[in-house]
């Protein structure tokens, strides 16, 4: 399997010259100089090698940990909302839809892992019908979260995520990191998060876990 299939799973108009030159200044994320030797090794090994640049994009959905797919395409072909910079000579296309997500991230390789993205945003909350997430109480648990409940999950490699609540008291939340697949995630959401939350606002009794703990095969990878 190839540093690429591990990590996972196009490219750029006519224009994207012009416009890459316009941006080279602002990079979109950071390539180590271990990562951009393994990803120019791997990229030689294709045929017309010069006419491919790498594609990243995330292949998970709102609320899950960020899963990757990484792959080569011809950057001449790219979709004109894909943005792409060049790295010392490599081409990076990142999706449009993909762009907020993906800012600041920094892609690294080493001999045990092989190619790892190290992340530092956090996955979109999924859309969840019927539940409410942008009036006064959401925006109380929304500042609860961010100012208590998540760092001190943050010892713990872990956060939650907001997505609305019921009206009847029930705030619906997701869970990733280091507690998306910990076995100790189902006890720290119940007995830690909603502790906190149904102590400190009138509005919320119960928590419900809206994570899907069992895709958790590595969860302090993000």
């Amino acid at each position: 399997m190839s540093p690429l299939e591990a990590l996972t799973s196009s490219a750029t108009s006519p224009l994207a010259g012009a416009r890459d030159s316009a941006a080279a200044s602002e990079p979109i994320i950071t390539i180590t100089p271990a990562a951009h030797a393994e990803l120019v090794k791997l990229r030689d090994e294709e045929p017309d090698a010069d006419k491919f640049g790498l594609r990243l994009a995330l292949a998970s959905a709102p609320g899950e940990d960020f899963r990757y797919d990484l792959s080569f395409d011809e950057y001449l072909t790219a979709a004109f909302t894909d943005e792409v910079r060049t790295h010392d000579g490599l081409k990076v296309i990142i999706p449009g839809n993909d762009l907020e997500l993906l800012q600041g991230a920094t892609l690294d390789y080493n001999d045990n892992q092989g190619l790892v993205i190290r992340n530092p945003n956090r996955p979109a909350a999924p859309s969840v019908e019927g539940l409410t997430s942008d009036d006064a109480l959401s925006a109380e648990i929304e500042a609860m979260i961010t100012g208590e409940v998540n760092p001190a999950l943050a010892a713990h490699g872990g956060f939650v995520s907001y997505v609305g609540h019921d009206g009847e008291g029930t705030a619906y939340l997701t869970m990733g990191g280091g507690c998306h697949g910990c076995s100790m995630s189902k006890m720290t959401m119940l007995d830690g998060v909603q502790t906190m939350l149904s102590e400190a606002i009138e509005g919320v009794q119960r928590v419900k876990d809206l994570t899907d703990h069992a895709t958790g095969e590595n969860p302090f990878y993000s």
